[in-house]
């Protein structure tokens, strides 16, 4: 396994007690996580004032991985923003299309000649609705010209919508102003001096990186910012960010809810900053499928987390049910916490080091044995898998007291294929040297007939789960969470990639 270097400084790190941590809350949110249908966590990392007081990765996933962050990536473009205003490249109170002079005499519409970049920043821009499909059918090439030709519903700064061009115009305007890509722009301003380590960020076009999503980096990245954020832009005795970014960035610029008890239960309802959301409790960033920076100045926390899940509201309200309870008074020094305090430390520490992610709930071996079954090739059931189009074949091998399962994506000889390589059920991973997103999985017999694979593509959230037959030698693939079927596996999630309209 390809080992990435962490971080060369370390966060500080304490126990809980001595933070005036509760434990019992710490394990009470683990088995609330854990117990849910349809919530697979894969890191979580608590801070309490400054150190890191619980830490821990479910296996297969690992501290040193990136893993794709989704929108949580806007956080990243918004302090990317803050620094360009503080060099003067950036003005809030700028029109939008000011950047694009190209554009000027094709932007007619009196609303999107009107739209400044605090809006963009705010995703209130005046459109009513998520607008990016619409923006790069208008032109694919160029996606910022796709939405300014696209007229706002409202007077912009009136309405919020979470609307991807928003973002990505903000991170276009960063890039074209500072004549860097975000990740460079950012590199010696940002990640470095909070010791960041490796990222990489998805681009469309070339050399424009996405802004609104794609941003690679560790857990440990996430809380890094996220402590960054909650000292005010101040990093190790530095002002970091321009002083009074951080409050500006996460108070509400336009609000976001409808005034109804729903609303007022929901944490996508309490106002939106620049590239952040407030939440009931504190202001997050957050990434689509369970990514997490929540920031709690009431208690001096921060907690980040990555996972896969269409469940994100149930993550928050365990956060809010027992993590919330569990930050309490932190005890003067020379005090002391008690034994049954240290017991609770010792027991979630050990429960931290030994978290995995279920594995598929089948047999190591088939019931009669591996003659059956190696060597067979099953193709989709009913011609072609819908949730992944581009697969047309999988083989099954048995090789060397294990199996090697082969993913074919297409018809002709050299057609891409993905190959990874099991022994019994537990999590195997394949990294993969082409930059591709390393694969683990776990995979068995549920019957003499059925063999499943479970397939996690271990920097991003999503799982491919894999149903073979053997009496008809068919295959059936289903993405757990959503993913674009026609994206290639044998190249799929490489951290450095351009992504396709």
């Amino acid at each position: 396994m390809t080992v990435r270097p962490l971080p060369a400084r370390s966060l500080p790190v304490s126990t809980p007690a001595a933070q005036g941590v509760d434990a019992r809350g710490v394990h009470a949110f683990l088995d609330a996580l854990e117990d849910a249908a349809g919530i697979e966590p894969h890191s979580l990392m608590i801070l309490r004032h400054g150190s890191v007081v619980a830490a821990g990765w479910w296996a297969p996933y690992t501290a040193d991985r990136p893993h794709l962050l989704y929108s949580l990536s806007k956080s990243f473009t918004g302090s990317a923003a803050a620094f360009a205003v503080a060099e003067g490249l950036l003005d809030l109170d700028a029109t939008v299309v000011s950047y694009f002079p190209e554009f000027d005499a094709d932007i007619t519409d009196p609303g999107s000649r009107a739209m400044l970049v605090r809006h963009i920043a705010s995703m209130a821009s005046g459109h009513d609705a998520e607008t990016w499909s619409r923006a790069v059918a208008a032109d694919p090439r160029e996606p910022v010209r796709g939405f300014l030709l696209l007229p706002p519903d409202r007077a912009p700064g009136t309405v919020f919508a979470y609307n991807q061009p928003t973002t990505y115009t903000l991170a276009a305007i960063i890039q074209r102003a500072t004549g860097q890509t975000l990740t460079e722009y950012l590199r010696p301003r940002l990640l470095e001096p909070l010791g960041i380590g490796e990222t990489a960020w998805q681009q469309y076009p070339a050399g424009r990186d996405l802004g609104y999503s794609g941003l690679h980096a560790a857990t440990d990245a996430v809380a890094r910012l996220g402590q960054l954020y909650l000292d005010g832009g101040r990093w190790e005795g530095r002002q970091l960010l321009p002083a009074g970014w951080a409050e500006e960035a996460t108070r509400p610029h336009v609000a976001n809810g409808d005034g109804s008890a729903e609303a007022a239960r929901s944490d996508w309802a309490q106002g939106y900053g620049f590239q952040f959301w407030t939440s009931r409790h504190g202001y997050r960033g957050d990434g689509a499928y369970g990514q997490f920076c929540v920031v709690l100045p009431e208690q001096d926390a921060v907690i980040a987390m990555t996972a896969e899940t269409n469940r994100m509201q149930a993550v928050l309200d365990f956060a809010w049910e027992h993590l919330l309870p569990a930050f309490g008074p932190t005890p003067r020094t020379g005090e002391g916490a008690g034994e049954r305090e240290s017991a609770a430390d010792a027991a979630l520490r050990e429960r931290l080091a030994a978290l995995a992610a279920p594995e598929t709930d089948a047999r190591p071996a088939p019931p009669d044995g591996p003659d059956a079954w190696s060597g067979v090739r099953f193709t989709p059931h009913g011609g072609v898998c819908e949730d992944q189009t581009t697969l047309t074949a999988v083989e099954l091998s048995a090789e060397d007291g294990g199996w090697a399962l082969t993913l074919v994506e297409g018809a002709a000889e050299d057609a891409p294929r993905l190959t990874v390589r099991f022994t019994g059920t537990a999590w195997a991973v394949t990294d993969r040297p082409d930059a591709a997103v390393p694969v683990a999985v776990s995979a068995g017999w549920t019957d003499a007939d059925t063999f499943v694979a479970d397939l996690g593509f271990l920097e991003t959230p999503h799982h491919l789960i894999l149903t073979c037959t053997l009496a008809d030698r068919e295959v059936t693939a289903r993405w757990r969470t959503h993913r674009v079927p026609s994206d290639p596996l044998a190249a799929y999630g490489a951290r450095t990639r351009v992504l396709t309209p």
